[in-house]
């Protein structure tokens, strides 16, 4: 496969142009806009570096990067971990060629990795672009068709969601959806309940998992999303009996994208709180014009799989890719595992 030719991948105007693939593209997710890289800077203390490519065929893309370090001592993300997924924004038809120069270029990046995470829905054609000198780590997600509008999504639903959707509707669980200050504490409180509860299902100390869970996903985070990204950004929180019960978090752009649930067990219980949640969400996302719902990373569990498949939802496998100059990543899973076996972790089934 030969390489397309670059005219340039060092334009000025780079922000003006990613602006303008964004606003142009009815398939992009939330996580390429400029609006969600400024909240990316703001709460997670990266640099925005966006790489520009124009190819000697005349198509432009985008690929929002970003990085943390000094010097050649960066390491650089496409997007950073726990934000989203990344690729490249276009104003015409990528190909593998196109993927394969930039994963050239990339790299000569002056850092010590990149790494990049994207849309599983284009998982072929990175796939077929990929480079040797990249690793591809492979990933799972479950993605909802919205095709035909909600009333046909709704009649793709299992009917375990349309029984709990009923048991909450009976029960007065009220839902409020939007990103105040008020919504934003309410949904980290429920987050970081879920910390300590998915610690306990993983066999790991709970304070361990609480500082890990807000040092992953600080209250910042989410004010910043909610500041730069406007009503693109939208918390929906359950109340049972007047209380904050369940919440989840959703980006909407050309494509949905379902990105953090939280709950507290004792309140939600048996409610169908997090049916009606995502009920409500979908439907929103239908009316918004979205043409697709991504219900996020699933990896190995069965029951987050079984759970996300009765809205509709398939699995979709796609890749992950990683470039580095020094073995940091298999250093840092060495790591990682050897403490995991020392505090007996489980994977969540």
């Amino acid at each position: 496969m030969a390489n397309v030719g670059l005219s340039r991948f060092d334009n000025p105007a780079a922000e003006t142009i990613w602006r303008e693939l964004y606003q142009r593209n009815d398939e992009a997710i939330a996580s390429l806009s400029p609006e969600w890289a400024e909240a990316v800077v703001a709460a997670g203390n990266f640099r925005s570096s966006p790489q520009f490519y124009e190819f000697d065929d005349g198509a432009r893309a985008v690929l929002p990067l970003f990085t943390k370090g000094v010097g050649s001592l960066r390491y650089a993300w496409s997007p950073p971990p726990a934000w989203g997924f990344g690729g490249i924004l276009s104003d015409g038809a990528v190909t593998p060629a196109h993927l394969e120069t930039i994963f050239a270029h990339l790299e000569t990046f002056p850092c010590l990795g990149v790494k990049i995470r994207p849309n599983p829905l284009t998982a072929d054609l990175w796939a077929a672009g990929a480079r040797p000198a990249w690793t591809s780590i492979p990933r799972c997600a479950h993605v909802v068709d919205l095709s035909g509008g909600f009333d046909a999504v709704r009649g793709r639903f299992h009917r375990n969601a349309h029984t709990n959707i009923r048991r909450a509707r009976r029960l007065g669980v009220e839902v409020d959806v939007g990103n105040s200050e008020g919504l934003i504490d309410e949904f980290h409180e429920l987050l970081q309940l879920s910390f300590v509860r998915w610690a306990r299902k993983q066999h790991e100390p709970a304070a361990l998992a609480w500082l890990r869970g807000v040092r992953r996903d600080p209250r910042a985070k989410f004010a910043a999303m909610a500041a730069r990204m406007g009503d693109a950004c939208r918390l929906y929180v359950a109340r049972v009996d007047g209380q904050p019960a369940a919440a989840i978090l959703v980006l909407l752009g050309g494509q949905a994208h379902y990105t953090r649930g939280a709950m507290s067990e004792a309140l939600a219980g048996k409610s169908g709180a997090a049916y009606l949640l995502q009920a409500i969400a979908i439907e929103d996302a239908c009316r918004r014009g979205c043409t697709r719902y991504h219900m996020g990373e699933t990896g190995n569990s069965t029951s987050l799989a079984q759970y996300k498949s009765r809205f509709g939802a398939v699995a979709v496998p796609y890749a992950e890719y990683r470039y580095e100059r020094f073995p940091l990543a298999r250093l840092d899973g060495f790591a990682r595992g050897a403490v995991k076996r020392i505090l007996g972790f489980r994977d969540a089934p």
